[in-house]
């Protein structure tokens, strides 16, 4: 049986430099501890490791945990730092960095494209050749778009295309628009990110999107956020309240259960609950790897320590990641 981590993360080394000269929002400084950081609006934002950038460090790891293919992505902030009329070139840079990697290293490594959301035209096209020329599996969506929601309506074209392609989107969470109560105690990744999934995802359902938008393969990071613990709230939305029910036909949780979450979280109780909530072809293994927050012992161990049949311990460390991702 064959492990699939679909939530871990890689930057090529110019892309630290970019964002440094880019400036703005984030900086760089150290942690209490002496890590290179990044900060975003002075606050901790992610501190740098050493198999961000090395994929030798990432081999030696994935042997050692028997992980056999990393679906590589940006994380947060992406592309997004950039100006608009920037964002194509570092996607592109980005992009080709992993395409190189994959081909360097097949059966190992394969990608999620960055894409220049705040430039329409560009988003298409890069959206085009990922999965084109490229050949990666999917794109790598924030759950805000420097404060923008993923339902706005600049990005319907884009995510029109990605339904028309059946494209596999993986959402990864942002800092919440209002990031001043997530400064202290580096809560904007603890509980800031989850915070802003279950928002975005919140938005899609009763948005219509996700009903509109059926062909879309959605991955949510970390577990959904909240998502399957308000499944019945998120209902009891659509019971209660008029404008809940504007955009959709039936209750949010038969559109949620549609979507695929990402096991990072290796909580049982909390696997648990999502294993009752869509079921384990509904879950893909992910690890959060090289961030302090993840851990790919944990990514696997989770897994392994569940109480279910063999076919569907497969099927979340790899037969749901091979039947939706793309270009495999």
């Amino acid at each position: 049986m064959a492990r699939w981590d679909l939530h871990t993360h890689y930057y090529p080394k110019a892309f630290f430099r970019l964002i440094e000269e880019a400036g703005g929002d984030f900086s760089f400084g150290q942690s209490p501890t002496g890590q290179r950081i990044i900060r975003f609006r002075g606050a901790r934002f992610f501190g740098i490791t050493a198999p961000m950038t090395d994929p030798a460090k990432r081999l030696e790891d994935m042997d050692r945990v028997g992980i056999d293919v990393e679906v590589l992505s940006l994380s947060t902030p992406n592309v997004y730092f950039a100006p608009p009329d920037r964002q194509a070139e570092v996607a592109r840079l980005c992009n080709d960095a992993y395409a190189e990697l994959a081909a360097a290293h097949p059966s190992r490594f394969k990608g999620f494209a960055s894409i220049p959301m705040d430039d329409p035209d560009a988003a298409l096209r890069e959206l085009d050749r990922a999965l084109g020329e490229l050949r990666m599996q999917g794109v790598v969506v924030l759950s805000n778009v420097n404060g923008r929601a993923l339902t706005d309506p600049r990005y319907r074209p884009f995510f029109e295309e990605c339904d028309r392609r059946a494209v596999c989107v993986f959402v990864h969470p942002m800092i919440p628009v209002a990031s001043e109560p997530f400064a202290e105690y580096v809560l904007g990744p603890i509980v800031g990110f989850p915070f802003d999934t279950t928002l975005a995802a919140a938005k899609l359902c009763y948005s219509g999107m996700l009903r509109d938008l059926p062909r879309i393969r959605w991955i949510l990071g970390h577990l959904g956020g909240a998502v399957p613990y308000l499944f019945e709230r998120l209902d009891n939305g659509w019971r209660d309240f008029a404008e809940c029910r504007a955009h959709i036909d039936e209750l949010p949780s038969v559109y949620l259960r549609r979507l695929h979450y990402d096991t990072v979280s290796f909580s049982a109780p909390s696997l648990r609950l999502a294993l009752e909530q869509v079921g384990a072809d509904h879950l893909v293994m992910g690890s959060d790897y090289p961030h302090l927050l993840g851990s790919i012992e944990r990514a696997v161990s989770s897994i392994e320590g569940l109480e279910i049949p063999p076919a569907a311990r497969a099927g979340i460390f790899e037969g749901n990641a091979r039947r939706i991702l793309n270009n495999l």
